[in-house]
């Protein structure tokens, strides 16, 4: 099998790796050659969400992408939400709302929540909910899950607007 260099940038950093077989996916990559483990294997068919990460700014489902396609690219996964010891506003209310449970598919809703706050900062239930279609979550009904992610809508809108 054809192996690859991969070299893009991984939450802000850049990176480069030899020899990432060509159908290595970018689910195993970021976990096995990365180490970066908060990315989770659910499905691996990309129905649950729980691999979600951003490329480029959009969620992609990592279970369902080669490495090799993020070649040049940004990727950013959980573990680069936070900016040192200061947490991202999403996860500070998924602890504070009980957004969570086992937190299995928290990495997943948490990206696609990023994502989703970026192109509609001001979503109201339903549109949260819409957005959150790809991701499933085996603990919780999505109530909590849903206040977590208008909450911290709120706080990064005020924190915008308290900033300017």
């Amino acid at each position: 099998m054809s192996t690859h260099r991969i070299e893009c940038s991984v939450n802000g950093e850049g990176c480069s790796v030899e020899h990432v077989p060509a159908r290595r996916l970018l689910s195993d990559f970021l976990r096995d050659d990365l180490t970066l483990t908060g990315t989770k294997r659910g499905c691996e068919t990309g129905i649950c969400g729980a691999c979600s990460v951003l490329v480029d700014g959009e969620v992609v489902k990592s279970c369902l992408m080669l490495a090799v396609q993020v070649q040049g690219r940004e990727v950013r996964t959980v573990e680069g939400l936070a900016q040192g010891e200061q947490l991202h506003p999403l996860q500070e209310s998924f602890m504070k709302c009980g957004g969570l449970q086992c937190g299995y598919c928290t990495p997943g809703f948490l990206m696609t929540s990023c994502a989703m706050l970026k192109h509609n900062p001001c979503p109201n239930a339903d549109e949260v909910r819409h957005g959150l279609n790809g991701n499933l979550c085996r603990c919780t009904g999505y109530t909590q899950i849903v206040e977590s992610i208008l909450e911290a809508a709120e706080k990064m809108r005020e924190t915008e607007h308290h900033g300017n």
